[in-house]
């Protein structure tokens, strides 16, 4: 069969991001003998015209639609997505069935199915079970039954099964060379699913519990290939947790440093799992920024919000970073359950403190079904069991609602190293397009020390 990939990501702030969950679907599709062509629409400035032209020229049997977020998780200024899918959804409809997917669309099936009018959509990972779907409806048989499959107008739904082994993504379908010029830098992938408990997170929900590792050698071929067929220099690793488990973390870069692949990287790293030993292996093995998922700087926050490591971890993670003069940067997220004005404060103290190179500080924590977090808005009242969770929806504690954009923007603009994108503090589109003029490969908050001073650009 002919199928016809489209990538509706076209969020390209701060960077524009590898479609990779389309990439991991490519292999098995065309292991089974299908026929696939890919169109990304991240770099379309008339993405309807785009999936026009492209169903004329393919004539595809089947159009996979695969979406990453339903909206930008940012509060106040949030953005919707679904509408502009929608509307794609729409004229693909009129040519062949529609399977919706991707991480977007699992954290909210049902009703994203039925608001976006497609035929059938895939929860969790695909890489198995898209092939399994596709050879049903190419022998039009129906795919009541299968794990992890929403029919539209069907209530009947089991389950995804987690796949059993990781493969490497096929990226020949898609301009790697241009993600790697625009965003300065390759995704990869180490492992799948998380075993931790923060209470707003969805990386349990869509991966699991059960931590997958992806063989070793799997991952160096697949460093090795964006090294030499790609011509990337520098990889971001889209873990979760990069540093979890911590033995598998040191043996890759070990192997990494065996290889001398000539990549620079950065990843997400929980502080509770950061030793000498295992910063020393990352640095050798290219890593040049450390990126913390801390969350909050009060140990009550910390507690509140499930997070497995405490305020002397984060110390701890620090120094060792100052130490050895490399960037790192501090996640934060501000208005969780119990937050007060005390607690925020707590949380910039202990950034001025530790003098990260940035701090990227959101306002409000994104509600998603089947989190603790939901179970908590739900018990307070914030919302109802009736509310449309498909519009972007923000936990704000109640003892800082009235307060938090305002205590948060004056403290931060204070500060020229921290970030608050829905705030607009240190960001804007077009501060972003002027720092990417610096072509820096890596996160752009590396570029923070070159500020003079903090910016606010009002709302």
């Amino acid at each position: 069969m002919k199928i016809l990939l489209v990538s509706a990501n076209r969020e390209r702030s701060p960077y524009p991001v590898f479609p990779i969950g389309l990439a991991y679907l490519a292999a098995p599709l065309e292991a089974v003998g299908h026929e696939l062509q890919a169109l990304d629409l991240c770099f379309e400035a008339e993405p309807e015209t785009a999936v026009t032209a492209a169903l004329a020229r393919f004539a595809p049997g089947l159009v996979v639609i695969s979406l990453r977020n339903i909206d930008n998780v940012t509060w106040p200024v949030c953005r919707s997505y679904l509408d502009g899918v929608k509307g794609i959804v729409a004229l693909c409809r009129g040519r062949a069935p529609v399977v919706v997917g991707g991480s977007g669309f699992s954290l909210v099936p049902r009703e994203i199915l039925a608001a976006l009018g497609a035929d059938f959509g895939v929860v969790g990972e695909g890489e198995e079970l898209l092939p399994l779907l596709v050879g049903r409806i190419e022998r039009g048989e129906s795919p009541a039954g299968l794990p992890g499959v929403v029919i539209r107008g069907c209530d009947d739904f089991l389950p995804p099964v987690p796949v059993e082994r990781i493969a490497t993504p096929a990226r020949n379908l898609f301009d790697v060379a241009r993600y790697q010029r625009e965003g300065g830098m390759a995704n990869v992938q180490t492992k799948r699913g998380c075993p931790f408990a923060c209470v707003y997170c969805t990386y349990p929900l869509l991966e699991g519990r059960t931590m997958r590792l992806r063989p070793i050698r799997d991952i160096i071929a697949e460093l090795r290939s964006l090294r030499a067929d790609y011509g990337v220099s520098y990889v971001y690793f889209v873990d979760d947790i990069f540093n979890y488990p911590t033995d598998f973390a040191a043996e890759l870069c070990r192997a990494m440093t065996s290889e001398r692949l000539d990549i620079a990287w950065s990843a997400f790293i929980n502080p509770a799992f950061m030793s000498p030993a295992l910063l020393d292996a990352m640095l050798a093995a290219g890593c040049d920024a450390v990126e913390y998922g801390t969350e909050s700087g009060s140990p009550l926050m910390l507690r509140n919000l499930g997070k497995a490591f405490t305020v002397g971890d984060v110390r701890t993670a620090s120094l060792l970073c100052r130490e050895r003069e490399v960037d790192f940067a501090h996640y934060i997220l501000f208005g969780g359950p119990g937050e007060t004005a005390g607690t925020v404060l707590e949380s910039f103290g202990l950034m001025d403190e530790l003098e990260p190179t940035a701090v990227i500080a959101m306002t409000g924590i994104r509600i998603y079904p089947g989190t603790p977090l939901h179970r908590t808005a739900l018990d307070e009242g914030f919302i109802r069991p009736d509310t449309d969770l498909l519009e972007p929806v923000f936990y704000i504690s109640p003892h800082v609602r009235e307060q938090l954009t305002g205590l948060v923007t004056a403290e931060a603009i204070k500060r020229r190293n921290w970030v608050v994108p829905g705030l607009e503090v240190n960001i804007s589109d077009a501060m972003l397009d002027a720092l990417r003029m610096f072509a820096v490969k890596g996160p752009l908050w590396k570029l923070m020390k070159r500020l003079s001073k903090s910016r606010i650009k009002p709302l």
